[in-house]
This record gives structure tokens, sequence and C-alpha cells, in this order.
């Protein structure tokens, strides 16, 4: 496995995979660049035989303030079809689609703000622990766009039901770990100097597991996610978040 990433840290430990957004700097936010080098990691792990766990994290205060939307204008700017956010939206998608379809069992570890984008990607992991200080917002209402990252809807839905999904996307409210929790966006909530100790409770036993039945139980998972995603036409969240993305940079130019 490759380690030579720029905005990632990827630690290969044989069964366990650990990959850490590294962009501390900018709250973690997922760029185009974060995106390839997410979307290189799991294609090379869905031909791995070796690895049975991958621990997501993020590095410094946050794991993932939500997407890069100052990549937005300058991908408009140089390409004003849309043609280039398009592709930006469909990477993401990408990226989500094989987070859910891996064979490997996938752990977000959270601390700090995961917003939008961030949450979107740990919601696409199977399991996920958060430190009792985190905040979380799916914040896209307020932005102007619709909630088509990554076509998170319906993975939302699936996890934490559709009546709440619609209360967090339409106020767009930031609600803490307990409340995450209470959704089941998080199956267990610790003190941060905590997290490691978690994951590391979660991973022992996981690595002791047959991994053709591991990999047989997530497909069995997936095939419901997969019908969700069909029901509510999340394939379509491409288009639907690059044409909302273009008519709202137009609006601010005006």
């Amino acid at each position: 496995m490759a380690s030579d990433y720029k905005t990632l840290r990827v630690i290969d430990e044989g069964p366990l995979l650990r990959v850490e957004l590294n962009r501390p700097e900018t709250g973690n936010a997922i760029s185009g660049e974060v995106l390839g080098e997410l979307l290189d990691v799991l294609t090379a792990l869905e031909d791995d035989g070796t690895v049975r766990v991958m621990v997501l994290s993020g590095a410094g205060d946050h794991f993932c303030q939500g997407g890069d939307r100052s990549e937005f204008p300058a991908l408009l700017a140089e390409d004003p079809s849309g043609a280039a956010l398009r592709a930006l939206a469909h990477r993401a998608q990408r990226v989500c689609e094989a987070l859910s379809r891996l064979g490997v069992v996938t752990i977000a570890r959270l601390q700090g703000d995961v917003i939008g984008a961030g949450l979107g990607l740990a919601v696409f992991c199977d399991l996920r622990v958060g430190a009792d200080t985190c905040r979380f917002r799916m914040p896209e209402v307020g932005l102007g766009v619709p909630p088509a990252w990554g076509g998170v809807l319906p993975r939302l839905v699936e996890e934490a039901g559709q009546a709440r999904v619609r209360r967090l996307l339409l106020t767009a409210e930031q609600f803490d770990a307990a409340t995450a929790e209470s959704l089941s966006l998080l199956h267990e909530v610790v003190p941060p100097d905590g997290l490691d100790a978690a994951v590391t409770r979660w991973v022992k036993p996981m690595l002791r597991r047959d991994p053709t039945t591991l990999r047989i139980t997530k497909t069995m998972l997936n095939a419901r996610a997969n019908a969700a995603q069909l029901s509510v036409g999340s394939y379509f969240d491409a288009e639907l978040l690059t044409s909302a993305a273009t008519r709202r940079e137009l609006t601010r130019k005006r």
C-alpha cells in the first residue's frame, strides 16, 4: 500500500490499515486532491486480501470541517460549463460508494468538528466512535446547495431515520455527540483521550474473524442500502450538486 500521499497519512499494519486525513490547517477540508488520494487507497483495498479493518481518522483538532468550498468558484472559472465541478462531485460519489462496498470493516474515529462532507465520509463507515466533545452539522441547505454530496442522503436515512434526518437537514442545526449517538450516527461516545482505546477494543476481535465471513456479511448489509440509493435517485446527486453550485456562484457574481 503506497504511503507517499500529500493529504493523507496511511499506516499499513498488515491486517489493519490506518488512514488519516492530514490537512489540519484546513480543518481537514475535503478537496479534489483528498478525494483522489482516498479513492486510490480504497481501490487498492478492494484487491487486497490481507487487510481486514480500516480506521479512518483526522489529524489535528477536527475530523473534518466539510468540503473545500474554495474549489467551487475556481473550477467554475476554469470551466463555466460545470464539467470540472461535475467531475469533482462524481469523485466524491465514487469515494463513498467504495467505502460502502469494501469487504473490510471500516471504523471512523471522530473528534472536534464533523461537518457536511466530513459527516458524509463518517456515515459511510461501518462503525463510528466519537469524542464527547464532537460537534456535528449538515449545513448544505443553509449554504444554498442540496444534501447531495457523495450520495449521502439515503445513507443518512438508513442510519438515523427519515424524520430525524429531515430535521437535521432543514434546520442545519449543530448537534452534539450525545445526540449523534441517540440518532445512531455514533455507535459509542467516549472522552477524547479514550478514542484510541475504543478503536483498539473493536479492532482486536475483528482481526481474528474470518475475512470471507466479514465480506459476505457486509455484502448482505449493503444490499438494502443500495436499494435505498436507487429509490431516492441518489445516483443523480452529482448532477444536482453541480447545478445548484453553478447557479449559486452565478447569482453571487451578479
